[in-house]
Formats: structure tokens, C-alpha cells, sequence
């Protein structure tokens, strides 16, 4: 299956998502779509030697979702506004047993919670909230 992240930022969470990837043969595609964060971001990749297990897409991922059929892992940490959206079109493409991890479901829990009611209501995965960090929102489809 695909392996995604939407919202690259400078790379660090790809760096390690790209590792886990790589040990089991597979490649991440993420998405940025801010011109200065997308440089670091091919800076992070080039000097962490991670760029074979890692396509970088410079661009709204909300062009490019509904294209990934049979994703198997999504790392969402973009903008918060987006988040219902991308939510919509990622579970409809999850395989079974596939999931979906929202960072800051805690700490932007406001303009998240409409999001993050719908997912913990949602018949389609089981849901929780992980209190770690900014707290993250993980899906399982089921």
C-alpha cells in the first residue's frame, strides 16, 4: 500500500517515516505546499542521505489525494484547516487495517473538533485520541 504524509514542514518527521519505509521496502510521499518549508525539506532529505524512499511533492495535497488508492499509512500534520477534508478523502482509500495518524488533535482541538468528532464516530475505523505530545488522533480502518 501508500505511505503518506501531508504537510512535510523541514523533513523531520519524513526522515523518520522515510527509515521505517525503507526497512520494509517501501517509499513516502508528502506533501508541502509553502515554497520555504518545501527547501529545508529537500535540504533535510539531501543531507540525511533519504531521498531514494522519499517522493516530495511541492504542492497542495488536496490536488493529489484523491489520485492514492490503497493507502496503507497517512501522517496528517498540516495546516489545521484542512484537516476534515483530507480526512474525507483519505478514509475512503485506506485498506483494511490501514491508518491514519492526526497530529495535534489536543493541543488545536478547537478548530479540529469537528474533524475529530466525525472520526470517533465514524463506523468505517476504530478511533482514538493518544494524549502524547500535542496529542494524536489514530484510525484504523476497519
Amino acid at each position: 500500500g501508500q505511505y503518506l504524509e501531508i504537510g512535510t514542514s523541514a523533513g523531520y518527521s519524513t526522515l523518520w517515516l522515510a527509515l521505517a519505509c525503507r526497512l520494509i521496502g517501501r517509499k513516502i510521499t508528502t506533501f508541502e505546499i509553502l515554497e520555504e518549508k518545501a527547501d529545508l525539506a529537500r535540504q533535510t532529505f539531501e543531507k540525511t542521505n533519504i531521498s531514494d524512499v522519499v517522493d516530495f511533492v511541492h504542492g497542495n495535497a488536496l490536488d493529489y489525494l484523491p489520485d492514492f488508492a490503497g493507502v496503507s499509512f497517512c501522517f496528517l500534520d498540516a495546516e489545521k484547516e484542512i484537516y476534515s477534508e483530507c480526512y474525507e478523502i483519505i478514509i475512503p482509500n485506506i485498506v483494511s487495517g490501514g491508518i491514519l495518524v492526526a497530529d495535534n488533535a489536543i493541543n488545536h482541538e478547537e478548530i479540529l473538533r469537528p474533524m475529530l468528532a466525525r472520526a470517533l464516530t465514524d463506523n468505517r475505523i476504530d478511533a482514538l485520541i493518544v494524549p502524547i505530545g500535542k496529542g494524536e488522533l489514530v484510525c484504523r480502518k476497519k
